[in-house]
């Protein structure tokens, strides 16, 4: 009988249930011309009002069904695995609608070590892996290692020798490309040399990860690359800059620059400037202990380029204790926000003007930099409002300038802030969610400060922090 279906019946060995009709959706061109075979899709016999059915899915075997909501299976004599993921039926005049509930689970480890190329340290071999059966699963197995490594070429000319001997002691098949990971080469150009050379070495898509060494452009480059070969590999990372250090290492994003987003800068391996920001920036939005370790050890600090030479056992050592709570102030800010869906974000001080700044005044100012003078201009904001004390002000100015960081560059003019901030607006859900400290080692984020008082901060920021050699502010 035309329009009559029976129910859809499994070809598994599934137990027998009932499976509600699953509907296609069909172009135009492609729609059947019967009447007969129309009257299948017709929605002629479709309910008035919506009808919501949930389901939840279960694994019987290798194949997956779902079962209407608190309902049993019966006479079921194999294993059954019951995933979280759900499935909503809404059924109306319209036609079917699937909602779909996917949790995704994702875990992630960070790991301080030291020695890392000592040939008995086995990070660069297992540091992936977090479950500890599937650790002892893969050092108990036969099979010969294989890694793919990826490391900025200015690290390969230092440490290469010694990479490569760390793999050959273990007994690793190993494939080394060294490629300029900067500001210039930070593209999908590059993402994708690397996946044809991945491709070339064939690893295995979950036993054997992408290794990146290198500074956060490495890491990020190379990180899209594993994202994206065969839906997801596994890869470790080793920051060689302070920066990559406690920011890049410890995230969980990734990407390249495109249609110039970024500026071009140097590539740095060592000097510790965007470290020094990037933790500055956590000890005044949220840990005072870490803005007074920056304030009483600036010097010994910047003496030793932020290397702790005491060893993990002396706790009292200020580098040692500035990179720890920089990497746990960032983990706690990050770890419950991981795919950014509230876009009230803490670790966004720094990075409301500064994109544009960067843009505009490239190559002259390296990143950090420029998320320097914007949280110096910040500071200002937040005086105009009320939000912190002069004195509060003038210790967060002093203690980035014993740090040896810009607080004020002629680029940023009234006008370049006031084209920042429209631009924020546009991928901020439209509003500037302006984080801004309230006190030390404290903060809130706000969206009601009005222009008023930015010009009024400006004004201010510019008469304390322009010396007398630096020239007018630009009036672009």
């Amino acid at each position: 009988m035309p329009g009559h279906l029976e129910p859809l019946k499994s070809t598994s060995k599934a137990p027998s249930y009932r499976r509600s009709l699953n509907w296609e959706i069909l172009p135009s061109e492609t729609m059947p011309v019967s009447d007969e075979t129309f009257a299948l899709v017709a929605p002629a016999t479709m309910p008035q009002k919506p009808c919501q059915t949930d389901f939840q899915l279960v694994r019987v075997k290798n194949t997956w069904f779902r079962i209407k909501k608190g309902e049993a299976l019966s006479d079921c004599k194999d294993e059954i695995t019951l995933s979280e993921a759900k499935i909503g039926e809404c059924v109306s005049e319209g036609g079917i609608s699937w909602t779909i509930e996917a949790p995704i689970y994702f875990c992630y480890k960070v790991v301080e070590t030291y020695n890392i190329l000592d040939p008995s340290n086995t990070t660069l071999l297992w540091g992936h892996i977090t479950d500890p059966q599937q650790l002892e699963l893969a050092t108990s197995g036969k099979r010969k290692l294989r890694r793919f490594i990826v490391i900025d070429e200015v690290v390969d000319e230092l440490y290469g020798s010694k990479v490569r001997e760390y793999f050959e002691e273990n007994n690793v098949q190993y494939k080394i490309l060294a490629l300029p990971t900067t500001e210039e080469t930070k593209s999908m150009d590059l993402v994708l040399n690397i996946l044809q050379e991945v491709q070339s070495f064939s690893i295995d898509r979950r036993t054997e990860p992408i290794i990146a060494i290198g500074g956060g452009v490495c890491l990020d480059i190379v990180g899209l690359a594993a994202s994206l070969y065969r839906r997801r590999t596994p890869y470790i990372r080793i920051p060689t800059t302070l920066l990559s250090y406690v920011d890049a290492s410890v995230g969980a994003k990734n990407g390249v620059n495109f249609l110039q987003s970024d500026k071009v800068s140097q590539h740095k391996v060592t000097f510790p400037r965007d470290l020094k920001i990037h933790q500055t920036g956590m000890a005044l939005m949220k840990h005072k202990g870490l803005f007074d370790l920056l304030k009483s050890h600036g010097k010994y600090l910047l003496d030793t380029k932020f290397q702790s030479y005491s060893g993990s056992a002396d706790h009292g050592d200020a580098a040692l204790q500035t990179t720890r709570i920089a990497i746990e102030t960032m983990l706690e800010e990050l770890a419950p926000n991981l795919w950014e869906d509230d876009l009230d974000r803490l670790v966004d001080f720094g990075h409301l003007i500064s994109p544009e700044l960067e843009m505009r005044v490239l190559p002259s100012l390296m990143h950090g930099e420029a998320v320097n003078i914007d949280m110096a201009f910040m500071t200002y904001v937040a005086y105009a409002r009320a939000l912190i004390t002069a004195e509060e002000k003038e210790q967060i100015i002093q203690c980035m300038r014993g740090l040896e960081l810009p607080v004020w560059h002629r680029g940023c003019s009234w006008a370049l802030i006031k084209r920042a901030l429209m631009e924020r607006l546009k991928h901020s859900g439209g509003q500037t969610r302006m984080p801004l400290p309230t006190g030390l080692g404290v903060a809130e984020i706000f969206n009601d400060t009005n222009e008023e008082t930015l010009e009024r901060a400006y004004k201010l920021w510019v008469r304390d922090c322009r010396t007398v050699l630096e020239e007018e502010p630009a009036a672009f």
